[in-house]
């Protein structure tokens, strides 16, 4: 062994540990009555994975871009349970809506909100830790992608499907949603 040999520090190679989810959701129109989709990652040692789909029944009140972007939240980490893992997790989202309200920096003064936020905090205890954070939506690309996938192919089967009548929300939103672009599924 060399004097520089000696002077490296010997032991176990230190991976990564834990996971990175990227969560989003989408919804047309964003305040409500059409429909929600939302779309996930989960990166991490030996885990890929990725899941999109609809958030709540369409043409509901609750079919809200922000509904939406919590139930990404939550599946994400009702799916990682499902896997058994309850290490760190790092969710990364693009509502400043949602991180926000978990970081307990904004209230939650939508009543209906108020179920989602609890449950997803619910589920966040059942890790060993939970950290939020915002990111762009450039860097949150895939789950955006997964997003508006599923509202794609949820909206063509929504329309079906889709009451004679129009829905106006019963349950406003107080707080603004984060996407209010566009007009069908390919505007949003």
């Amino acid at each position: 062994m060399t004097d520089f040999d000696s002077r490296i520090p010997r032991g176990r190679a230190v991976l990564p540990s834990g996971v990175h989810v990227h969560f989003d959701g989408a919804c047309q129109p964003p305040k409500g009555g059409g429909v929600a989709t939302y779309g996930f990652t989960v990166e991490g040692p030996e885990i890929h994975y990725e899941e999109k789909g609809l958030a709540v029944p369409p043409w509901t009140p609750r079919a809200t871009n922000n509904v939406a972007e919590y139930t990404a939240a939550i599946r994400a980490l009702e799916w990682l349970r499902g896997q058994r893992y309850s290490g760190p997790v790092r969710m990364m989202g693009d509502s400043q809506l949602v991180i926000r309200q978990v970081q307990g920096q904004y209230q939650v003064k939508a009543l209906h909100l108020q179920e989602y936020h609890s449950h997803l905090l619910r589920l966040a205890r059942l890790f060993r830790r939970v950290d939020w954070a915002w990111i762009p939506r450039e860097a949150n690309l895939r789950a955006d992608e997964l997003s508006k996938e599923a509202l794609e192919d949820e909206w063509r089967r929504a329309v079906r499907h889709r009451p004679s009548e129009p829905i106006v929300p019963a349950l406003e939103d107080e707080e603004s949603p984060d996407d209010t672009s566009g007009s069908g599924p390919k505007g949003s």
